[in-house]
C-alpha cells in the first residue's frame, strides 16, 4: 500500500505527464491538419502500391474516380489539381475504382483480363493477373484488391504512427526544455513537499486540464538560474518520453491514483510551495 509522500509524488508526476501529453498531442494533431500528413501520407502510399511515382498514371485516375475523391472534379492532372484529398479510401471503393479505371468495357469479365494483361507495369499486372486468375468472378476481384489494399493501408499506418511517435517526441522534449519540465527536480521536491500535490484531482474527460494546477508545480525556469546540467537534460528526456504513452493512458492513471487518495489520509496543506 502506497503512503502518503509516495502517492502524492506520483499523482504530482501523473498529473505533469499527463498534462504535457494533452498539449503534444493537440500541437501533433494542428501540425497533422494544417500540413495535410495524413492525405499526403495515403497518397504516397497509393503512388507506391500501384507503381506510378509521378502521378500521372493508374494512381491519377484512381484519384480522380468518384468513389475515392468524393468531393473532387476528377479532371486532376497532378496531385497538385486535387482538391479535398482524401485521408481515408475504403479498401473496397479502391478495388472498385481501380478495375474501373483498367477495364476497357464495363462488366465483362474476359475482357478484363485482357486489359490486366495489358498493363505496361510487369510487377502490378503480375499481382493483378494473380489475383484474376484466383478470384470467381468480378466480386472475387474486388474482395481480393480490397484485401490487398487493406494490408496495404496497415503498413502505411505503422509507418505514420513511429513518424507521428518520433514527432511527438520531438515536440515533448521541446516543451520539456522550454519550461524546465524536469522529472528529476519534480520528484525530488514533491518527495520533500508533497502537500503541492494535494489540491491535484482527477479530470473529467482526458481533453481538460488545469493549467495553473500544472504550473503550481515545481517546474519552470528560476530566476538567475545556472546553467544547464546533464541530469536536468536527462530530466526532460525522461519527461519527453513519459508523454509517448499518450494522454488517456496517464489520465487514466491520474482517476485511478486520485481515488486511491480518497481512502487514506490526505497530507496536510502547507503554506508554502517550493519551485524549480
Amino acid at each position: 500500500m502506497f503512503n502518503s509522500t509516495t502517492l502524492e509524488v506520483a499523482i504530482g508526476l501523473v498529473f505533469c505527464y499527463a498534462s504535457v501529453a494533452l498539449i503534444v498531442s493537440s500541437i501533433n494533431e494542428a501540425i497533422a491538419s494544417l500540413f495535410n500528413l495524413r492525405s499526403n501520407t495515403l497518397l504516397e502510399g497509393v503512388k507506391s502500391m500501384l507503381n506510378d511515382p509521378n502521378f500521372d498514371g493508374l494512381a491519377l485516375n484512381v484519384y480522380n474516380h468518384s468513389f475515392v475523391s468524393h468531393l473532387g472534379q476528377g479532371n486532376a492532372k497532378s496531385a497538385q489539381d486535387l482538391d479535398n484529398k482524401p485521408s481515408y479510401i475504403d479498401p473496397k471503393h479502391f478495388a472498385v475504382a481501380l478495375i474501373d479505371c483498367i477495364q476497357t468495357k464495363t462488366g465483362d469479365v474476359a475482357q478484363l483480363g485482357k486489359d490486366i494483361d495489358a498493363i505496361p507495369d510487369p510487377q502490378l499486372k503480375q499481382l493483378l493477373q494473380g489475383i484474376y486468375a484466383r478470384a470467381s468472378g468480378i466480386e472475387g476481384v474486388y474482395t481480393e484488391l480490397a484485401a490487398w489494399f487493406d494490408a496495404g493501408m496497415n503498413r502505411l499506418s505503422g509507418n505514420y504512427k513511429r513518424k507521428s511517435q518520433l514527432y511527438c517526441f520531438m515536440i515533448a522534449l521541446a516543451i520539456a526544455a522550454l519550461f524546465n519540465i524536469d522529472t528529476f527536480h519534480l520528484f525530488s521536491t514533491l518527495w520533500l513537499h508533497p502537500a503541492i500535490a494535494a489540491g491535484i484531482s482527477a479530470a473529467d474527460h482526458p481533453t481538460a486540464i488545469s493549467w495553473d494546477t500544472l504550473m503550481a508545480l515545481p517546474i519552470g525556469w528560476p530566476d538567475g538560474a545556472a546553467s544547464i546540467s546533464g541530469t536536468q537534460v536527462a530530466g526532460w528526456l525522461v519527461t519527453a518520453s513519459a508523454t509517448l504513452f499518450g494522454a488517456p493512458f496517464w489520465f487514466d492513471l491520474l482517476q485511478k491514483l486520485v481515488n486511491l487518495r480518497g481512502t487514506g489520509n490526505k497530507p496536510v496543506t502547507v503554506g508554502t510551495q517550493t519551485g524549480g
